[in-house]
């Protein structure tokens, strides 16, 4: 995906080489490398962090996230909220920040915003069930409550 593409999440990381410009690849981070990051940091705090709280726990992680502006974390936390993975609570005049959901949350919120978006959401999810391995189709059985038994 490219990084101008509005389907893409803040917070999914590509790593795929040959992200920035050449000779800058060491200066330059991936399209939602920072967002990761940021929602790695609220993951990790347990509670919910102002900015300036995020943008220290960024620089004790990564040198080149030290340089980062106050107004640039605000930014990048303003879009996460935007895009609905974290939550903000009004502290005084600034804001605090939490995760909306666990990393395991926020991608099954992908999944269900893909199909809503999708004008045959019931062939996406055939499609999508009848693709999957042998282990998670078991798994979507377990959880549905089939049991692996039955008709398939």
């Amino acid at each position: 995906m490219r990084a101008t593409d509005p389907a893409q999440p803040a917070y999914e990381v590509e790593r795929a080489a040959g992200h920035g410009r050449p000779g800058n690849e060491s200066s330059r981070r991936g399209p939602g490398e920072l967002a990761a990051a940021t929602m790695q940091v609220l993951w990790d705090a347990g509670q919910a962090l102002s900015p300036a709280e995020v943008q220290a726990a960024l620089a004790a992680r990564d040198d080149a996230a030290a340089r980062l502006s106050y107004s640039t974390v605000v930014t990048i936390l303003s879009r996460l909220h935007a895009k609905k993975a974290v939550v903000r609570r009004r502290a005084g005049r600034a804001f605090r920040y939490s995760p909306a959901a666990d990393p395991a949350g926020l991608a099954a919120r992908r999944l269900a915003a893909m199909l809503d978006r999708e004008p045959d959401r019931d062939a996406v999810l055939s499609r999508f069930v009848a693709e999957l391995s042998d282990h998670d189709e078991q798994l979507l059985r377990s959880l549905l409550g089939d049991g692996g038994t039955g008709g398939g």
